[in-house]
């Protein structure tokens, strides 16, 4: 049930992550088609970057926890 709930989350995540804010679209709407794709490209291409962060630091952490935990059971 829990995998159920997060897949439907993630796929209003994604649904919302594709929205730009008010000044953006407004720059989208007066340009052309290829100014439309570079900015929401470009959004993306930030939006990048602190996911890869948080993954890589939740990587390391339960990378140490796993660590600890084989370290401990081996002292009993």
């Amino acid at each position: 049930m829990k995998k159920i709930l997060l897949l439907i989350l993630l796929l209003f995540v994604v649904h919302i992550a594709d929205a730009q804010c008010a000044m953006c679209r407004a720059v989208v709407e007066s340009g052309d088609l290829n100014e439309a794709e570079g900015l929401n490209s470009g959004i993306v291409y930030l939006m990048l970057f602190p996911y890869l962060l948080v993954g890589t630091l939740f990587f390391f952490l339960i990378k140490h926890k796993i660590t600890k935990k084989k370290i401990d059971e081996n002292e009993d």
